[in-house]
């Protein structure tokens, strides 16, 4: 959930200024991970001593621009040159969302092994077995500052490179001793190290958490492009630039050739070059020295992304853009997906991810749909149409629910993992539950090279474009058109489902145009937000189709807007949640055209009949069949095929979420207690 940061040069002079600048803005790239305190740490001096010079570390809690100001401020009290030019500098920077201790400069990383900072750590991810660490550590000597999981890592380093050098073993190298850290360490992180004893040096190291190496060369060698046991681009000496990131964002405007840093791998930065070690879970028998373990080779990859992704564009807010994205992203999903035309047949679907699973999927006992927050919902919007083309069970699995219980999952079933990210701690989780069950795992993300990505058996990219807002709005839309797609994939071999399937592929064609038509109720959703601004509950009535719809609407009120709000299958109103209603309580009642509106018409009457304040969302032209007596706010929304309405209704209620946060004065791209990828459970 924090984002974590390095860069090193080699063999090119930068100016501390510079090096300082470079760790803010990837920082900034990073923030919607975490928000709530940061950090970095430089070295104090670009002499030969620097070996035995402690590195100087600077630690604030907020944003990253109070770090900044906090920085400039501690810079101007000292005799610190930002003008000091250095040839090759390993600089480290953390932005964090907290989960052990509050956000407080003693909390923030980089987490220190001593007072000398020997040893330097950031991290993302937690650490279960740190109390048992610390106690040891403790028992040895050493004091302990924060309140942090973190703290024990740094401290472990510091242990395991003393009882190496007293035992005569001068020559422990760095990686040597990540390794012997990393065997010590149970649960989920991505870390990067520094050491004032391997100056200019380092090590990053991951399990179950995102990281990405990137290389910027000033004289590109296209021919080599792989790391290698020489360690790769390193005998020609040329200067360089290396990245360490949390995601792509913070790269890719410095760099395009990027490693995906796998579970299990040591990459040890030194010298210009970078050598990638595999972990092993235990040390040879009778081996009292620390294993030197052999280099992997892995080859570098290329990022399909652009620095415009990545900026706000003429907008205020990512939010914002991204819900103005939305007619593009939904384009970007269905390329060369959706075929209607040709000599073969006249509407279909081509999943590549899927192809040659297609056939195991439809003799499934069941499908199980797998997710957290956002992305579960728009599983659920999904499953109706998945049920009625595939003709298959579809069960609905909160991530965290179904490890908690160890819900039976079967070598017949077929498990679907849905994420934004592909890194969401409880999902992978669950994935690594469903895989030693036995069952077929199909992953659906948004991030090329994510976990999710690489460890189900098939899967399909949501090419739905860089989401960085916390509030997911475009992936939203993007997965619910990729799970329609999927039912007409698995639905595609069933002659008396053809004349449905070919409408929802016409449906999916004009989807985008739809989408521009309801942004164009922008003004009106900020005019209705307004009214609401200083209400405190809003409860938001779906079903069928649209209970996902009023779920995920309720969400993003609740999230970005901090106002309380509950969506509600309409169903269940009689059964407790028709107390609440009275004259004071706002309430969105979505009753668009669909095999549901009848009774969504029934449940608009008893809301009105015993006063409820009701805004009615319903398509164009039933104004007057929904609002009883025109006593109801109505927003007329287009109208699409029922499967498809949830991508057109749930974007009225993004925007009147975005508006109520900017109008309340609340940070829509940052809201409170929130990041962006959960990597911690």
């Amino acid at each position: 959930m924090c984002g974590i940061f390095a860069y090193l040069n080699f063999n090119l002079s930068r100016e501390r200024r510079y090096i300082l600048e470079v760790l803010f803005n990837g920082l900034r790239r990073l923030e919607y991970r975490g928000y709530d305190s940061a950090g970095i740490s430089i070295d104090s001096s670009s002499e030969s001593d620097a070996v035995v010079s402690p590195a100087l570390v600077f630690r604030k809690e907020g944003n990253i621009e109070s770090l900044v100001k906090s920085v400039n401020q501690e810079v101007a009290a000292t005799d610190l040159n930002l003008d000091e030019s250095f040839s090759v500098h390993a600089g480290i920077a953390h932005t964090r969302w907290a989960t052990h201790g509050e956000p407080a400069p003693r909390n923030s990383h980089p987490q220190t092994s001593d007072s000398r900072n020997e040893f330097l750590v950031v991290h993302n991810g937690v650490i279960t077995n740190y109390e048992v660490l610390k106690e040891t550590l403790v028992r040895h000597g050493f004091t302990f500052e924060s309140d942090t999981d973190t703290e024990v890592i740094p401290k472990l380093a510091k242990y395991v490179f003393d009882n190496a050098n007293e035992e005569g073993d001068k020559s422990v190298t760095f990686s040597q001793v990540v390794l012997e850290v990393m065997r010590h360490l149970e649960g989920a992180y991505a870390l990067i190290f520094k050491s004032t004893h391997y100056p200019n040096e380092l090590i990053a190291c991951k399990r179950g958490s995102p990281l990405l190496l990137g290389v910027k060369e000033l004289i590109e060698e296209p021919s080599r492009a792989s790391f290698n046991d020489t360690k790769f681009l390193l005998s020609n000496g040329q200067p360089k630039e290396l990245f360490l990131s949390s995601d792509a964002s913070a790269l890719v405007e410095h760099t395009k050739k990027v490693l995906v840093i796998e579970d299990g791998e040591v990459v040890h930065i030194q010298d210009g070059g970078a050598s990638i070690f595999k972990y092993e879970n235990a040390k040879e028998k009778g081996c009292e020295k620390l294993k030197r373990p052999a280099s992997v080779q892995r080859a570098l990859s290329v990022l399909e992304m652009e620095v415009e992704q990545i900026n706000k564009g003429k907008y205020e807010h990512y939010m914002q853009k991204e819900i103005h994205e939305q007619p593009e992203s939904l384009t970007t999903t269905m390329r060369g997906r959706l075929i209607r035309g040709g000599s073969c047949k006249a509407k279909s679907v081509l999943l590549g991810g899927l192809k040659d699973h297609l056939r195991t999927i439809r003799r499934s006992r069941r499908i199980v749909f797998i997710g957290c927050g956002t992305s579960y919902n728009a599983a659920l919007a999904a499953r109706p149409i998945l049920e009625e083309l595939s003709g298959i069970p579809v069960t609905m699995e909160i991530a965290s629910d179904l490890v908690d219980r160890q819900g039976p999952i079967y070598r017949e079933d077929t498990t679907v993992f849905v994420s934004q990210s592909g890194e969401t701690a409880d999902t992978l989780q669950a994935l690594e539950y469903a895989l030693e069950n036995g069952a077929l795992c199909v992953g659906i993300t948004n991030t090329v090279g994510s976990a999710i990505a690489r460890h189900t058996h098939c899967g399909i990219h949501l090419n739905a474009g860089c989401e960085i807002g916390v509030a997911s709005t475009k992936a939203y839309t993007s997965q619910i058109v990729v799970m329609a797609m999927l039912a007409l994939a698995i639905g595609d071999d069933t002659i008396s489902s053809q004349g449905r399937r070919e409408a929802i592929i016409d449906g999916l064609f004009d989807l985008p145009n739809k989408v521009k038509e309801v942004l164009k109720l922008d003004e009106e959703m900020k005019d209705l937000a307004k009214l609401l601004i200083a209400e405190q509950s809003l409860l938001v009535f779906g079903r069928g189709y649209n209970y996902a719809t009023a779920l995920e609407g309720a969400l993003k009120v609740k999230e970005v807007s901090l106002m309380h709000s509950e969506g509600i299958l309409a169903g269940e109103m009689k059964h407790g949640p028709l107390a609440l209603v009275d004259e004071t309580l706002p309430i969105v009642v979505i009753a668009t055209r669909d095999t549901c509106f009848s009774k969504q018409q029934s449940v608009i009457q008893q809301l009105h009949a015993r006063k409820g304040r009701l805004i009615v969302m319903c398509s164009k032209g039933d104004a007057a069949s929904v609002s009883v007596g025109g006593s109801c706010r109505v927003v007329e929304v287009p109208v699409v095929e029922d499967c498809l309405q949830p991508v057109i209704n749930i974007v009225p209620l993004q925007l009147l979420a975005y508006h109520l946060t900017v109008l309340r004065g609340y940070n829509v791209d940052q809201p409170r207690n929130l990041a962006k990828s959960v990597t911690t459970q």
